[in-house]
């Protein structure tokens, strides 16, 4: 009896240590992301102003005379702000219905050959460096339209979101119940209807987060914005023309010495907007969590 009392003691400790490692494991792991925040507010602040989202980003001489007269840098990002929206509004676009679409395929036709190269295909595609995907899109769009371009740097974005709705698509359809088809098709729906109309509808928390997940996952990409929609000073709307993005303004930023102080401010504001869209597919996830 006292041997067992003994044991059930020992596993009872082992347990609350065992939990006490791992968080003290899990915020030691936490403490750079804390420190990167914090040296993200505390540096990045101090730009936030109506300026910052309503002007272009200042030349070199503009952000020399401030700092030699001590005050805040004049201009801002809104030429990042509006070549990001544009971009990304575009690699949306072109990703999210051929990715859905081919997570329905992979989800039903499991067992088929062919969907097995798609499978292969998304997980090579998922692993392929940054740069690389910069320089397909370059070979693709930026040599045959003889410049770089808006519509260059969504494709290359949009090459590296589609691995993400595949398969984020796939995963959800494939954790549907069977019986939601099987209802729809002993009501005469056609199989198509039963896709649209119940499956992606049913399916929609987790398709819905996925597609941002991607976005995040895309927002701060540099490299193959470099090579396909190079930058540009000014606002631009035009697809076929060079345009600007928030990562590629950091990256002019810090090529700037005059400019680095707008690195934290820049920085920071693509930080809240990744976390924003993190946040919102948590809860849209939360909300539509399939039973």
């Amino acid at each position: 009896m006292g041997y067992g009392v003994s044991k059930l003691r020992f596993r009872n400790w082992k347990n609350k240590a065992f939990y006490i490692f791992v968080c003290v494991m899990s915020g030691i792991t936490m403490f750079p992301l804390f420190f990167i925040i914090w040296e993200l507010i505390k540096k990045g602040y101090k730009q936030f102003n109506y300026s910052f989202f309503t002007e272009v980003a200042p030349t070199s001489m503009d952000a020399m005379l401030a700092k030699m007269s001590d005050s805040v840098i004049p201009g801002g990002v809104l030429n990042g702000i509006t070549g990001s929206l544009l971009i990304l509004g575009m690699a949306i676009v072109f990703a999210i219905p051929v990715g859905i679409l081919a997570g329905i395929y992979l989800s039903e036709k499991k067992e088929s050959r062919f969907a097995g190269i798609i499978r292969f295909l998304t997980d090579l595609v998922q692993g392929i460096p940054s740069i690389v995907v910069g320089i397909i899109a370059y070979a693709w769009v930026v040599k045959p339209m003889h410049g770089y371009s808006a519509l260059a740097g969504s494709v290359a974005l949009a090459i590296m979101m589609l691995p993400l709705v595949i398969r984020s698509t796939e995963e959800t359809l494939n954790m549907l119940p069977v019986s939601l088809k099987e209802a729809g098709l002993a009501l005469g729906a056609s199989y198509t209807n039963v896709i649209l109309k119940i499956l992606l509808p049913s399916a929609f928390g987790g398709l819905f987060t996925g597609i941002l997940l991607a976005v995040s996952r895309i927002m701060g990409e540099t490299a193959p914005l470099m090579l396909t929609a190079l930058g540009a000073a000014a606002v631009n709307w035009d697809w076929s023309k060079p345009t600007s993005s928030l990562p590629l303004l950091i990256w002019e930023f810090y090529n700037d010495p005059n400019l680095i102080d707008l690195i934290w401010s820049s920085s920071l504001l693509l930080l809240l907007l990744i976390l924003t869209l993190n946040l919102i597919a948590k809860q849209v996830a939360n909300k539509w969590k399939i039973q």
